[in-house]
């Protein structure tokens, strides 16, 4: 994806006022935050060099430099390794990954194991490649073609998403944030760049917020959905990495024991095994 890694910087540099690094505000300023020369200044390297590294022609960059970037910049810890990876990009990170990617006789016995636990694995683009039956009666994943069990079309394509997520604008951002950090790893993957080419031409909020170039992964933390059958669940969850398959990711709703969402998961379970009987 050509033009990443100018545009993160340049998204980076336009969200910090000099004031806030020491520098004057004085004169007018075309564009809002930090001057290319200024980086550079604060950075310790030249102005020539910085732009080439913003032009996308500093592939051999130190880790010294990116360092420094990243200090000026005020990365976080996802926003500077970020930028590591797309300042040095790997040739064909990954295309050559099977097209249907394989989950793990025993992930899937593990997933089914969780029965208070509604629990799927994701790939690389956020796709949903496996699943428990209780992710599939709160997340209807089954019903669903196999293109559209993706996490990313799921909330900017389905119509219903707004009224599914009561917190549809928090869950937006973070699924754009997370999926640009799989952008970045593999800036090869066709299907990958179809996905974004797809949501970006389809849903203007995609566009939007994959212009922002935030970058933020989804390890842990609470998600509320409005259940047509449960109501309202609040599901905290939690995931990990599948060993030995970097880009799967196991996620678990992981409710209190005893909580009304767990009470109501266990109707919605119950509920579904005598529908599906």
């Amino acid at each position: 994806m050509d033009g990443d890694l100018g545009d993160f910087l340049r998204s980076r540099r336009a969200r910090i006022r000099p004031e806030e690094v020491g520098l004057p505000s004085y004169g007018r300023r075309r564009v809002p935050g930090l001057r290319r020369e200024e980086v550079a200044q604060l950075a310790g390297v030249s102005v020539d060099y910085y732009i080439r590294l913003e032009q996308g022609r500093g592939s051999s960059v130190s880790d010294a430099v990116l360092d420094a970037v990243a200090r000026v910049l005020r990365l976080d810890e996802t926003e500077h390794a970020y930028l590591r990876t797309v300042a040095r990009p790997q040739p064909g990170g990954g295309a050559r990954r099977p097209s249907v990617p394989r989950v793990r006789p025993g992930v899937r016995l593990l997933m089914d194991a969780m029965e208070r636990s509604p629990a799927f694995v994701l790939g690389r683009r956020m796709e949903v490649l496996a699943w428990n039956a209780l992710a599939d009666a709160l997340l209807g994943f089954g019903a669903l073609a196999p293109a559209a069990r993706s996490m990313p079309r799921m909330v900017f394509l389905d119509p219903t998403a707004a009224d599914f997520y009561p917190e549809w604008a928090a869950i937006a951002a973070q699924t754009v944030a997370n999926l640009r950090i799989s952008a970045g790893l593999h800036p090869d993957d066709p299907a990958l760049t179809a996905l974004v080419g797809e949501l970006s031409v389809k849903s203007a909020d995609f566009r939007r917020l994959w212009a922002d170039h935030e970058v933020k992964a989804c390890a842990y933390g609470v998600k509320r959905v409005r259940h047509p059958v449960a109501g309202l669940l609040t599901l905290p969850y939690e995931t990990l990495t599948v060993p030995e398959d970097p880009d799967q990711t196991l996620v678990a709703y992981t409710p209190e024991p005893g909580s009304e969402t767990a009470e109501r998961l266990a109707l919605l379970g119950s509920w579904r095994a005598t529908t599906a009987g």
